[in-house]
């Protein structure tokens, strides 16, 4: 239901993982076998892991919406994200070894946001679950 606000925070979560597809993590120099450098760019698209991690993110928080009559489902679908995108930054910083030298990219901000929109999406959801055991104590 689109006037949950935990469904706002999915729909932004299933977006942002989506969009490191395309937007880069961190940009910089490799230095190949060769002793040749080349200038890459670091996204979700350029590793396997990574790269499944982040799908897996993105149907996680887009099949979580869809849930709605099933909170704990939902509940345990966001905490799973969670965790799943924490993982993820994680193999994004161990990626960002195999440079010699580069930067953070800006848009490397719709990665950490993933996680936090997990959380505040957990958050509601445990809301929700509260009201309604109020509501049926109220029966």
């Amino acid at each position: 239901m689109i006037q949950r606000m935990q469904t706002i925070w999915l729909i932004l979560a299933a977006t942002a993982a989506f969009l490191t597809l395309k937007f880069s993590f961190f940009s910089g120099n490799i230095i190949a076998a060769n002793q040749t450098r080349s200038f890459q760019y670091l996204t979700a698209a350029g590793n396997l892991v990574i790269l499944l991690l982040t799908v897996i993110l993105g149907l996680a928080a887009f099949i979580a919406i869809f849930l709605f009559k099933n909170r704990k489902l939902q509940l345990r679908i966001s905490l799973l994200g969670l965790v799943v995108s924490l993982l993820n930054i994680v193999l994004y910083y161990y990626q960002t070894r195999k440079f010699a030298e580069g930067n953070y990219d800006l848009t490397a901000i719709i990665t950490l946001l993933i996680p936090i929109f997990f959380v505040l999406a957990a958050r509601g959801i445990n809301k929700d679950q509260k009201l309604v055991k109020s509501l049926d104590r109220l029966r």
